[in-house]
């Protein structure tokens, strides 16, 4: 497994693989942030600034959609790719 970054810059759009990849593994923190922020109701805009580095004033549809395909991602990580819930990949 790829150890994971506590604050890396994000692609404009998570990957859409049927597996985990090194992208997930690097992006592991970024995910939980991204799903504690949710789950406490922050608004996408500050999300997208804090955790995904973005400026949604400058640039929304970017901001937006990185959002939206990262926070998809996150979900489908926990509920399919099994890495946070400490059984990594295979």
């Amino acid at each position: 497994m790829t150890k994971p970054q506590l604050d890396p810059d994000v692609a404009d759009v998570a990957p859409n693989e049927p597996a985990l990849t090194p992208y997930d593994e690097q992006h592991v923190v970024t995910y939980m942030r991204l799903l504690q922020a949710e789950g406490a109701g922050a608004d996408w805009h500050e999300v997208a600034r804090v955790v995904l580095h973005m400026d949604p004033d400058r640039e929304p549809d970017r901001a937006r959609s990185a959002y939206q395909s990262h926070l998809a991602r996150a979900k489908w990580v926990t509920e399919h790719g099994r890495l946070l819930r400490g059984t990594g990949s295979k």
